[in-house]
């Protein structure tokens, strides 16, 4: 199998608030075709929205249940002042400051905001993986 994701799938209660959040987050709808799904191009993956009712069914999964599922989404970005700008913008266009950015034990800097529908995305400067002009990482040995 090749070390490849290709898309992460998150679910929602609210297909319009959902795409409208990232939308406002600068993130421009793909594949338009599909009502259904809502597709956005990230690097050289994708994120796609879709019902969680319909998510759970398609993976043969009951619905979710309360609180944390478990994992979280990470955008890394060039500089610590760019981890409290984008938190920022995610707070004031519908998201939940989770955990505020703060100096991380690791060595960077990194702060938590919820999605509306309750997915966790860490927001990082990580010193030791500054995104290229892409935006992808690439791990050291």
């Amino acid at each position: 199998m090749d070390q490849r994701i290709s898309i992460v799938t998150l679910g929602t209660d609210n297909m319009d608030r959902a795409v409208a959040f990232w939308e406002a987050m600068g993130w421009p709808r793909k594949m338009k075709k599909w009502e259904a799904i809502a597709m956005f191009q990230c690097g050289g993956m994708a994120l796609a929205i879709y019902p969680f009712d319909k998510l759970a069914e398609d993976c043969g999964m009951k619905d979710r249940g309360p609180g944390f599922g478990g994992f979280t989404v990470a955008h890394n970005v060039g500089s610590k002042a760019e981890v409290d700008e984008l938190l920022a913008r995610a707070v004031a266009n519908g998201a939940t400051l989770q955990k505020p950015a703060h100096d991380a034990f690791w060595g960077g800097y990194s702060g938590y905001f919820c999605d509306p529908d309750g997915h966790p995305w860490e927001v990082a400067y990580n010193p030791f993986m500054v995104p290229g002009p892409d935006g992808s990482v690439t791990l050291a040995d």
